[in-house]
């Protein structure tokens, strides 16, 4: 009889096995193509608060019944941050399962004025686009409009442009051309070029707000205008990256990536260790910004890239940028900003941009 288990005939066997993978390959996409994610997940107040506690994101309105009403809300809602982590989550197992970097996300919008706990999300991705990248010839680049929808009533809840590089099964030949487009994106941890103060462009004078509420951005906005300057400044909290952040929220999210959870896998991989989730690294980001601003509602994101790997022990830090404000209602005005997530070494990780409407002091 064989012993099955002793480790030297288990080893044997192990070689002469195949190994039945996971998720999709470049190849498995075409232009077009409709996928529904199968299971999806039921969004409820203990995810909710489970996510928004770890990337340290407080809103009261989010966590109290009575902030809630204040807000014009039925009772604390799903936060918009949460819904875009499930939504993605969902997606990862028949998308980029197989690997490769997250090369940026757009055009991220939540029609639906609040989403509440029990709602079931269904997730479904449109294949936008493909392209052969040319600078890795192991690897394509794939664009998904994705969609979470109210699996009870059909609206759309959260939607989104993503790219991905996803492995090939066979590499091609490529031109060896320089990077460009989604392709040059620092998803795989290069450093760019430093540049020296005097060529950097920056505006000599950096303007930061005397509050969070809009009208306090407007003002910092027509001072920095004054004097030629720009409203910027860095949030005073960090969020180092433990095992609750790289590998719990993910999974709890149905994000099913090795990058997360498999130190195994990843050990001789370019980060050389298990990687935090994107929009871990971006919710975190924000939330240290929205400590400083009267949040009301959040509007959209656009232009979000992912800039290099975090690890555990890395420190996720955050610095914003005021671009514009727009009217104010009454109860709140538009503001446009742009968010850089960064690490104990100053190192950007996220970058995008982010339309809110913030509270009026009235």
């Amino acid at each position: 009889m064989t012993d099955w288990t002793d480790p030297e005939t288990f080893a044997r066997a192990l070689e002469r096995v195949e190994t039945v993978e996971n998720g999709n390959y470049f190849e498995d996409f075409a232009a077009g193509e409709v996928i529904e994610h199968d299971p999806g997940l039921t969004l409820t107040r203990w995810g909710n608060e489970a996510w928004m506690s770890q990337t340290l994101n407080h809103d009261p309105a989010y966590w109290r019944s009575d902030a809630a009403e204040a807000r014009d809300f039925d009772e604390p809602p799903i936060h918009p941050d949460y819904l875009t982590a499930a939504t993605l989550g969902s997606t990862v197992e028949d998308l980029s399962e197989t690997g490769g970097y997250f090369l940026g996300r757009t055009d991220v919008r939540f029609p639906q004025d609040a989403v509440y706990p029990g709602t079931e999300l269904a997730v479904e991705s449109e294949v936008v686009d493909t392209a052969t990248s040319r600078s890795r010839p192991e690897f394509g680049i794939v664009s998904w409009r994705t969609r979470g929808r109210d699996a009870d009533t059909d609206e759309v809840l959260c939607s989104y442009e993503r790219t991905n590089m996803i492995p090939r099964r066979e590499p091609v030949a490529t031109d060896d051309g320089e990077r460009s487009g989604a392709d040059a994106s620092r998803t795989d941890g290069g450093a760019g070029a430093a540049e020296d103060d005097e060529g950097s462009g920056l505006p000599e004078t950096f303007v930061t707000p005397d509050g969070g509420y809009f009208e306090d951005f407007q003002a910092a906005l027509e001072a920095a205008e004054a004097e030629n300057g720009a409203v910027a400044y860095r949030h005073e909290r960090g969020r180092t990256q433990d095992a609750v952040t790289v590998a719990q929220l993910p999974l709890a999210t149905l994000n099913t990536a090795k990058q997360h959870h498999n130190v195994d896998a990843m050990a001789d991989s370019p980060s050389g260790d298990i990687v935090t989730y994107g929009d871990v690294t971006r919710s975190t980001a924000l939330g240290h910004a929205r400590s400083d601003e009267e949040t009301y509602r959040e509007v959209g994101f656009d232009d979000e890239s992912f800039h290099t790997f975090v690890t555990p022990g890395d420190t996720v830090y955050a610095f914003t940028r005021v671009l514009e404000t727009g009217a104010a209602d009454g109860a709140a005005g538009t503001v446009r900003f742009e968010h850089v997530a960064f690490d104990q070494d100053d190192e950007p990780l996220y970058s995008g941009t982010r339309t809110a409407k913030i509270r009026t002091r009235d």
